[in-house]
This record gives structure tokens, C-alpha cells and sequence, in this order.
């Protein structure tokens, strides 16, 4: 077994460029739905918060002043965190797009594992990006423990690619 860990990058191929961009428009479209519900959220949730003090008799329950302070400060929080949740974790995809990379790893086999309830093979592999891979059934008969494979993911967001 090696300490070190042999690592190179090299371009996308363009079909995992393509992969990339797909996912990168996936991901925008679903933060922009979160963010769709959670501004609907920041005034729903005040609205229904003066029906509970209407509730408990408090005098002027629907004041507008209460109203938009707390719907400004639940907008002003779902901005900041899907702001960084979307700097996060789509930017980095964005970047390796930009960049177009990958990260080739030089990793070796620790541990052999056959699934039988869904008939998969997997290997548990040094790497410290990937705990263990899904293999094919002839990888998984003709490698075996110790052996050197190589992983392949990309930069910035550790996208898995494959292995060969």
C-alpha cells in the first residue's frame, strides 16, 4: 500500500462538460422554487401569527408594523442562507465548468463487497473523496485487494465521474 496519494487533473470530456451544465440548471431551478416557497412562507407565517394573538385577545393583533418586521426579517433570512447554500454548493459546479478539469486519483482496493439483496458490487477504496465504488461484475471478479485503480472527479465539486 502507498502514504502519499497520486493526483492530476485533466480536461472534461464532453460529455461529462455537458453532464456538468445540466446539473449546474437543475440546481438553479431548485433553489429558485425553494426560494419561491420560502417567500411565500415569510408572509404566511406572520399573517397567521396575528390570527394567534387575535386569538389570545391582544389588542391591535394585525398591526402592520408587526406584520412587515417580521415578514422583512424572514425574507431577509431565507435570503442569506439560500445566498449561501447557492454559494456553496452549485458555485463550485460553475467552476469546474469554467475550469474545465477533473481530478484523476490514484487509489487501491481495501475491501471487496457483493450486495446480493440488489445484486451490486462495490469496492472500498484509501481515497479521501470516496469512501467506496459501485463496480461492474467482471471489475469486481478480476481486481482484487491491494490492487491500484484510478478514480476520476471533478475539482472544485467533487463530482464522482467514474474509475478505471
Amino acid at each position: 500500500m502507498q502514504d502519499t496519494i497520486k493526483l492530476y487533473t485533466e480536461p472534461l470530456e464532453p460529455e461529462e462538460l455537458s453532464f456538468l451544465e445540466r446539473k449546474v440548471t437543475k440546481d438553479r431551478s431548485n433553489y429558485y422554487k425553494v426560494f419561491q416557497i420560502e417567500m411565500v412562507l415569510c408572509f404566511i407565517i406572520p399573517f397567521a401569527g396575528a390570527w394567534y394573538r387575535v386569538a389570545d385577545g391582544m389588542p391591535n393583533a394585525f398591526s402592520p408594523l408587526k406584520f412587515f418586521s417580521a415578514a422583512g426579517a424572514l425574507l431577509m433570512l431565507s435570503l442569506v442562507t439560500t445566498y449561501i447554500a447557492y454559494r456553496t454548493y452549485p458555485r463550485k459546479t460553475q467552476l469546474d465548468i469554467q475550469e474545465k478539469t477533473k481530478t484523476i486519483e490514484k487509489i487501491h482496493i481495501v475491501k471487496k463487497v457483493h450486495i446480493a439483496t440488489r445484486d451490486t458490487y462495490h469496492f472500498y477504496i484509501d481515497s479521501k473523496i470516496k469512501l467506496s465504488i459501485e463496480v461492474s461484475h467482471e471489475d469486481y471478479l478480476l481486481l482484487n485487494v491491494g490492487d491500484e485503480v484510478s478514480i476520476e472527479y471533478t475539482t472544485h465539486s467533487r463530482e464522482y465521474l467514474g474509475y478505471f
